[in-house]
């Protein structure tokens, strides 16, 4: 029996009480079947639009039948069109899930859009030709997969119908992809004989593979195991901004991993201070208790130094704070990594200077071999060691897909130039600072050194002269009153000053937006900060900036010497 379009049923949309979310990375080389294939799980799980679904059965050429390649067309017509290939976002539910599919592109010449689709996912589809077998960029799919840390893969070997069903050929691919896959670490593996174009094994198990027991494509996204290490992990709560009013501060972000109860002892990282959680406060109200991936604000018995970037966490079990590590990276540029170029290091809501010192090897997707290189080109995958200009609070990737995971940033021209994965392993910071060789240098010791706190001015002004000689002034006028000043040009490197201890002095001159931009991050980061704005009537501005600053506590508190 044949289940064509017009038989196949449809599967009920799901209740309201389906409320488990499963994001799935689908990864099929070039004509391997995938546009037909998820163009028909999402009609039969009832995922299309009454109207998508005419206008399909109108441009379909099957001779009565459905295109289902059609309902994924967008994708084509951008590659004829010659406009970089992203990933397609997908959503279908059923009874028991409800489902994010990413539509990732097959051709190796978009490895980096599959790598964007797959880092979030908590399962994997890859599909393959019965006729083909296991080809290199399914090897490729396999080895990127596993680097991403997807621990559960369903492989779909599609159009066995061309094959008339042969159990024999469908166990031959299966070991094939099972000797590979022994080397990346898999938990599990499952593996289908389908037909996506006459839904064999796709919703409904076909029986023309009576010798199939493994039950059908939806059935395996339905049952499939998801690790919830975010809520069973250790507390992560990268702090995203600081909320200030007059009897008020709170810290908002996201909890990444973890649970936190109000009472419950924190440390604050890079700096160590240690506290307990006053209170949780949401939009609805406050909470005893939260965990991830809820939204929050956490309130501080103490007052201690915390801005955007920093990262509370567990005590008792905390992540590695470290300067240097080692790291799996995917190269996202067209421009080649080079370790002379200063990029930006993105991780969790931190943003720090760091360079790239080393390339320690680049992979081979095909053999997984190991390959000595000196650089990465786009859409390669290696290993380089990083050095940071500040510390960062990380955990390894297969410990915390969250804390474990950055974006490499180009600091000339903003471009992210790769995504990477922490490598927890050798010798490394902690294990310094255990022996005594590295002690980190607090807030306080800053301030008692410099006597004073760090702080930042924004100095805004419509053109580039103005501000910059406005910020010229304010530095003569700080450094003549024993201030450690320095006058930069962007949010990062005034909040790298800041954190430093410096005041620094941010000269923004340009589009209103683009000045909004920065004040705006000036403001979430929490760092004491004083505003000049343009088009302000003060008639000293100079003056009224040190005023603000001595109230925000950012003046010496001696006297040069």
């Amino acid at each position: 029996m044949v289940l064509h379009a017009s038989t196949a049923p449809r599967i009920e949309a799901a209740p309201e009480e389906a409320t488990e979310l499963v994001r799935v990375v689908a990864l099929g080389s070039v004509d391997d079947g995938k546009s037909t294939l998820i163009g028909r799980l999402l009609y039969e799980t009832g995922a299309l639009y009454e109207d998508q679904v005419a206008a399909v059965k109108r441009a379909s050429r099957l001779g009565g039948e459905i295109d289902f390649s059609l309902f994924t067309d967008g994708l084509k017509a951008e590659r004829e069109q010659g406009i970089t290939i992203d990933v397609a976002y997908r959503y279908f539910a059923t009874a028991r899930r409800k489902f994010i599919l990413a539509d990732a592109p097959g051709h190796a010449q978009y490895t980096r859009n599959m790598a964007t689709g797959a880092s979030t996912a908590d399962a994997g589809v890859v599909l393959l030709d019965a006729r083909l077998g296991v080809l290199p960029q399914s090897r490729r799919h396999l080895a990127i997969a596993a680097l991403l840390g997807i621990p559960r893969l369903t492989v779909a070997i599609n159009k066995m119908d061309l094959v008339g069903f042969d159990r024999a050929i469908f166990e031959r691919i299966a070991d094939e992809v099972r000797d590979f896959a022994a080397r990346l670490g898999f938990a599990e593996l499952r593996f289908i004989p389908l037909s996506a174009r006459y839904g064999d094994n796709l919703t409904l198990r076909s029986p023309r593979t009576p010798w199939h027991r493994g039950g059908t494509l939806l059935e395996s996204l339905e049952t499939v195991k998801v690790a919830r290490e975010t809520a069973l992990g250790p507390l992560r709560f990268p702090v995203q901004s600081v909320l200030r009013a007059e009897d008020y501060r709170g810290y908002a972000g996201q909890i990444a991993s973890g649970a936190v109860a109000i009472g419950d002892d924190v440390v604050v990282l890079p700096s160590g201070a240690r506290t307990r959680v006053l209170a949780i406060d949401t939009f609805e109200g406050g909470l005893r208790e939260a965990a991830a991936p809820l939204s929050v604000a956490l309130r501080l018995a103490d007052a201690v130094d915390v801005a955007r970037g920093d990262l509370i966490a567990a005590p008792q079990s905390p992540p590695s704070v470290r300067t240097r590590f080692e790291a799996t990276a995917v190269w996202l540029s067209e421009r080649p990594l080079d370790p002379g170029r200063a990029y930006l290091l993105k991780h969790t809501t931190r943003l720090v200077p760091a360079r790239v010192e080393a390339v320690r090897w680049r992979l081979d997707p095909e053999t997984l071999a190991q390959i000595e290189a000196q650089r990465l080109e786009l859409n390669e995958v290696g290993r380089i060691a990083i050095h940071c200009a500040r510390p960062i609070a990380c955990d390894a990737y297969r410990d915390n897909r969250v804390t474990g995971a950055f974006i490499l940033v180009d600091a000339l021209t903003n471009d992210t130039v790769a995504g990477g994965t922490v490598l927890i392993d050798g010798l490394n910071d902690d294990r310094l600072a255990e022996r005594g060789a590295i002690r980190s240098v607090a807030a306080e010791e800053r301030r008692s050194r410099l006597g004073h706190g760090g702080a930042a001015v924004l100095v805004e002004r419509e053109s580039e002269t103005a501000a910059l000689a406005l910020a010229g002034a304010l530095e003569r006028a700080l450094f003549d009153r024993g201030c450690a000043t320095v006058v930069v040009r962007s949010a990062e490197a005034a909040l790298a000053c800041a954190g430093a201890g410096l005041v620094a002095v941010c000269a923004a001159a340009g589009p209103e937006l683009s000045r909004a931009r920065l004040r705006a991050e000036l403001r979430a980061s929490g760092v004491p900060l004083a505003e000049l704005r343009a088009g302000d009537d003060a008639r000293d501005p100079v003056q009224a900036a040190l005023a603000e600053l001595r109230n925000l506590g950012a003046l010496p508190l001696r006297a040069p010497e």
